[in-house]
């Protein structure tokens, strides 16, 4: 859901609080302060283990990711087709006792 019309979505957050509270310097002592009121930005619960840094780094990119290709308008290239992958089975290993040999060290 979004507070502002969708012409104002090209507007960055100061001017998008700015055009909401015009007098935001008088009520708040950040910028941050004041969108996070005006709901303009909201803050995210998280579980402890996606606290390292290296997850939340690859979340917060590919969500930027993902707000590009919608403003753009950007679609992904087709993966190419997959060719299916077959294990070929090997043949049974005789079980005669004359096959065996004991393992030899390697001497220097």
């Amino acid at each position: 859901m979004s507070v502002l019309p969708e012409s104002s979505q090209s507007l960055n957050l100061r001017e998008q609080v700015e055009s909401l509270l015009p007098s935001w310097r008088s009520w708040y002592p950040s910028l941050f302060d004041a969108a996070a009121d005006l709901g303009l930005i909201r803050a995210r619960v998280c579980s402890p283990s996606s606290l390292l840094l290296s997850n939340r780094h690859a979340a917060v990119q590919q969500e930027a990711l993902q707000a590009f290709k919608e403003k753009w308008m950007v679609e992904d290239e087709p993966e190419p087709p997959r060719l299916p992958f077959r294990l070929q089975r090997m043949p049974p290993r005789p079980q005669n006792q004359q096959q065996k040999q004991p393992l030899r060290k390697w001497r220097r």
